[in-house]
Parts: C-alpha cells; structure tokens; sequence
C-alpha cells in the first residue's frame, strides 16, 4: 500500500509540473468568477435564482470541457510512460505492476477531481458571501455526480491507454470517443427515433446507456423535478424511474462502468506487452 501510494504521489508531483494541470484549472476557476462576475448569479432563468443558477451553468459547461480534458490528460499515463522509457525504469524498481497503475490512477484521479471540486465549493462560498441561500442537497449530489463523472472517464482514459502504445494514436482514439459520447449517439438516436422503426421505450434505454446524457439528465433533474427541459420523454422517464431512482443512477452508473473498464485495462496491462 505504501508504494501505491509513492506512485500516486510521484504521478501528481508530475502533473503539478506540467502546464495543462494550470491551463485546467484556470478553466474551471475562471469560468466560475465569471458566472459571478457577469451576474449570471443575479438574473432569472426558468425559474433558477441565485446560487442555484450558477450550478446549473456550470454543470452545462461541465458536461462539456471534463471528459475531454480527463481524456486527453490522462490517456497517455502509460501510453507516454511507455513510448518514453519510464516505465521500463518504474518497474526496474521493486514496484509491481498493481501498485504502479493503480498508483497512477489515484493519483491522475486527485489531480483531475480537486480543481473542479474546489471550483464548486469557491463558487457555493461567493454565493453565501452575496446572500444566497445554500443548497445542500444539490451540492452534495452534484459533488457525488462530479466524482462518478470523473471516475468513469478515467477508467475509459487508462483503458485506451493501456491498449495503445503511441500517444498520437491514443490522444485521437481519446479524441474520437469523446465526440461519439456527446454527438454522434444522440444524433443516431433522434435518427431512429424519427425513422420510428424502432420502439421509442428501446431508443431512451439506449440513450440511459450513456454516460454523458445519464450525467445530464441526472443534473437537470437536481435542479428540475419535473424534467421539463427534457420535453415529453421527461413523463416517461419519471413514470418508470422517479426523480429519485434517477439521480442515484446517474450516480452509481458512471461508478460502476468506470470501475468496470479500469479493471479490464489492469488486465490488458498486465497481459501486453509492457515495452
């Protein structure tokens, strides 16, 4: 366990050293203050006031810029270790193979998940600084969404990374599955969905099978009981799931498919060839 955790450690002293670790929390942070800044906090939108408007922004702008930077950050962990060399001297030293990804993937998961975090929390601060009224029970379930959010695209990240040797190679593969996840399925859906050939109930299944459109719905839900924004499947959705039901899926989900591809790119690590 104590080298698990040096290789953690030894993974976010790297990341702290490289440009993108400050690019990306710039990002975040700078986003927040201008949600603030601009008085999106103080305008009315649908109903959403003050604090509660913010994080809903936010959480649109999340959905967007997250995966694709946990993507392209972190798919070329082994990928780059190895096209470089330092994984061959890594594991010169008395560290196995266990200890060395899954030191790696806690480490690249602290770096990934404090900033957006910490951008979350500031942003709830300066909102009761400005005389907003707290929403705990959205906070803390969009901190558990932000969690599982990040999970997933981290096992999607070190499964692509243990598969591929090239860092080209990984950062488009990284690249391609990112625009599938946004665009590409939910245009293929509305495309059977008007084509009708298929049972509607079949298309929204397929669509819950989604990470990122799960993470939406699952965040409007938060902050939208009704899922009015959704449009009519919204009625579908709630008659066979709940509110409730929906948002600890769009939490839980993530989690277990994160967990699942993480292990199954172990097993490719484990198995290739590590040089």
């Amino acid at each position: 366990m104590k080298i698990l955790f040096t290789v953690a450690f030894l993974d976010i002293k790297e990341s702290l050293r490289s440009k993108w670790f400050y690019v990306y929390a710039f990002v975040f942070g700078g986003l927040m203050a201008l949600f603030f800044i601009t008085g999106i906090s103080d305008s009315v939108v649908m109903g959403f006031t003050g604090l509660s408007r913010a994080l809903l922004i936010f959480i649109q702008v999340t959905i967007v810029i997250l995966p694709i930077f946990i993507l392209i950050t972190t798919v070329k962990s082994i990928s780059g270790d190895r096209e470089s060399n330092i994984l061959e001297y890594m594991l010169s030293f008395p560290i196995s193979l266990r200890n060395y990804y899954w030191g790696k993937m806690l480490g690249r998961f602290f770096i990934v998940f404090l900033p957006v975090f910490l951008t979350l929390v500031l942003g709830v601060l300066f909102g009761l600084f400005k005389g907003g009224e707290m929403p705990w029970a959205i906070v803390l379930l969009y901190s558990g969404m932000l969690f599982s959010l990040t999970f997933l695209f981290l096992g999607v990240a070190f499964l692509l990374s243990s598969i591929v040797k090239s860092t080209d190679v990984a950062l488009g593969t990284a690249f391609m599955t990112w625009i599938v996840l946004l665009a590409f399925i939910d245009i293929a859906l509305m495309g059977l969905m008007l084509q009708n050939r298929i049972d509607d109930k079949i298309v929204v299944a397929l669509a819950m099978l989604n990470p990122i459109e799960v993470f939406r719905i699952g965040a409007i839900a938060l902050f939208d009981p009704e899922l009015t924004v959704i449009g009519p499947v919204a009625y579908y959705l709630l008659d066979t799931l709940g509110r409730t039901f929906t948002i600890l899926y769009a939490i839980l989900y993530p989690i277990i498919v994160g967990g699942v591809l993480s292990f199954i790119g172990y097993g490719v690590f484990r198995k290739k060839d590590l040089l």
